[in-house]
């Protein structure tokens, strides 16, 4: 099941999206989808961090981040993601930015059409499933050659699954820091501590 994200600060534009994508036929979009919606983006980054989408339906104009400063926060994290941006503005210099610093598939006015929405979900989807046919042949083709071990293969794998799950923050000394979460005190651990 495609999981996709939808990003706009406003809950009631969140709410319209989702409300026009579940009327939509799932098998337009290779399946049912998984519909995860964030009127912060902030948080829409974090949980970027802990799982991964196929799509990310974001707004361009939000208070403390616009759609461009997400879009590359979030292509850090998700490399692969299928991006769309949707605008109420007909601002050209925007338009620009989201294609040439964060290379969205779509551009979708607002108010949008169902249809236009569900064709431009579509196609972002079948691009994103081709890439990820292409990566995974391409993975054969580096393991068959000897470039790449089975164990580093699979460490990619689950990185592109879970986000974050491979990389480890070491000290200086080689412990490795864990930060439980805001709150509480980053804790570390080294091989002393076995």
């Amino acid at each position: 099941m495609p999981r996709i994200m939808l990003v706009d600060d406003e809950p009631n534009v969140l709410t319209s999206l989702r409300r026009a994508i579940n009327t939509m036929p799932p098998q337009l979009f290779g399946g049912q989808l998984v519909i995860e919606t964030f009127d912060d983006p902030r948080h829409a980054l974090e949980r970027a961090g802990e799982c991964a989408f196929e799509l990310v339906i974001s707004d361009f104009r939000m208070p403390d981040m616009d759609g461009v400063q997400f879009l590359t926060q979030l292509i850090e994290i998700q490399p692969r993601i299928a991006r769309i941006m949707l605008s109420g503005y007909a601002d050209l210099k925007a338009l620009v930015a989201a294609i040439n610093e964060v290379q969205v598939f779509r551009f979708v006015a607002k108010p949008w059409s169902n249809f236009e929405l569900g064709a431009a979900m579509a196609q972002a989807l079948e691009s994103s499933r081709l890439l990820a046919e292409n990566q995974r042949l391409a993975d054969l083709v580096r393991l068959q050659d000897g470039r790449i071990s089975a164990q580093e293969l699979e460490l990619e794998r689950w990185e592109r699954a879970c986000p974050g799950l491979t990389r480890i923050d070491r000290g200086a000394d080689g412990s490795v820091n864990l930060d439980w979460d805001d709150d509480t005190p980053s804790a570390s651990l080294s091989s002393r501590d076995h």
